[in-house]
């Protein structure tokens, strides 16, 4: 059996220790580097936002405009990566075509596998300047399009609107995404974070590491939630069927995405900002239909299973209203999720320890031998 103190999925076990995020689950605070969240959603870009995870301190103006020019100039994909993408099957999972696009970067990359701080800074920028690039340039491909090359005069968030859409966006949608953007960015030690983490801890590179972590982040329990919110709103189809309809799927025991969370004890205050933006693109489109649907499944289940709505709830909704297909919902979120990811794994080679927990056996412990022969 369990020694006493066994947590199953290290359900609040302290692994590490990090300067960069932290989550009071009572208070429903989210904080980066000291700053609350909603804060930093309201008042900065996601350039200022990387900048804070990366350096500890929000950037003045001249380190902003240097750290911006550095994306920019570093947004276009390598040739081997770009072939890569043209050469992927349609049908290809988009996690799986960003998964093997960032290991293949890794192999291009100018720095190779030099550990110098000043190496790992650059790979960092590249990692989060290319993300946006190669899940907009394999969206497209797969539908027939010819990528869009990133606009340097663009920010990230307006960039990857940009060549996803052939298009500049609306000044709304580059607002709207540069927050959700900011909202995705970290979130201490979730399970893909956590498996950058082990792999940098190997003393691996900053590419192995944020591969790990993308192959982490496509699993439905972690990233892939807000695309199962979206497929129920289309199941569901109208705000009239909301109701009845999760009344019958809580009957037969069904897991609605979306609610619940392992460390908030109260609403995620990431789904609070995105439930207001929801409403915004919404009554922008003219079409509301999502967010009332949304507000339906959040006062049944918080009524029938007290669970507070997590960051997934709205999320796919406010992307959905942007033009963004659902199955492209989780790699917009490593387009945010990689400026954590990279801040997590240089503090982890700053500091590092080999992380290598235990495992409580539970089988047997003396057998006797028997040979091939006897058996």
């Amino acid at each position: 059996m369990p020694e006493e103190g066994f947590k199953a999925g290290l359900e609040d076990v302290v692994a590490n220790t990090s300067e960069i995020c932290f989550i009071d689950g009572r208070e429903g605070r989210l904080v980066y580097r000291g700053y609350n969240v909603a804060d930093l959603a309201e008042t900065t870009s996601f350039e200022e936002v990387v900048y804070l995870l990366w350096k500890g301190d929000l950037p003045n103006s001249s380190q902003l405009k240097e750290l911006k020019e550095e994306l920019k100039a570093s947004a276009t994909l390598a040739q081997p990566v770009k072939d890569l993408l043209h050469s992927l099957p349609k049908d290809t999972h988009p996690m799986d075509a960003l998964r093997t696009a960032v290991s293949l970067a890794g192999i291009y990359d100018p720095d190779g596998n030099s550990m110098a701080p000043e190496a790992n800074h650059r790979k960092a920028v590249r990692l989060v300047a290319q993300v946006p690039t190669i899940v907009a340039t394999f969206d497209r491909l797969r539908h027939g399009k010819e990528p869009v090359e990133p606009d340097p005069s663009l920010s990230l968030a307006q960039n990857f609107l940009y060549m996803l859409h052939g298009e500049t966006p609306k000044a709304l949608h580059a607002s709207v995404f540069n927050t959700a953007l900011i909202l995705h960015a970290d979130h201490e030690l979730n399970a893909s974070t956590f498996s950058a983490r082990v792999t940098a801890g190997t003393l691996s590179d900053i590419y192995s590491a944020v591969t790990s972590a993308v192959g982490t982040l496509k699993g439905p329990l972690h990233g892939g939630a807000n695309e199962q919110v979206m497929y129920m709103l289309e199941k569901i189809g109208t705000v009239e069927n909301t109701k009845p309809w999760i009344e019958d799927a809580l009957a037969r025991k069904e897991k609605i995405m979306g609610f619940g969370h392992r460390v908030y004890r109260t609403e995620d205050p990431r789904a609070v900002i995105l439930r207001r933006l929801s409403k915004e693109v919404g009554e922008d489109a003219n079409d509301l239909r999502w967010y009332h649907m949304l507000n339906e499944v959040r006062e049944a289940i918080m009524g029938s299973k007290k669970l507070y709505p997590n960051v997934d709830l709205y999320s796919g909704s406010v992307y959905a209203q942007m033009g963004i297909p659902t199955d492209i919902f989780t790699p917009v979120f490593a387009i945010s999720r990689v400026s954590g990811w990279t801040a997590h794994v240089l503090e982890q080679y700053h500091n590092n320890r080999l992380i290598r927990p235990r495992a409580e056996y539970t089988g047997p412990t003396h057998r006797d031998f028997v040979p091939l022969e006897q058996r």
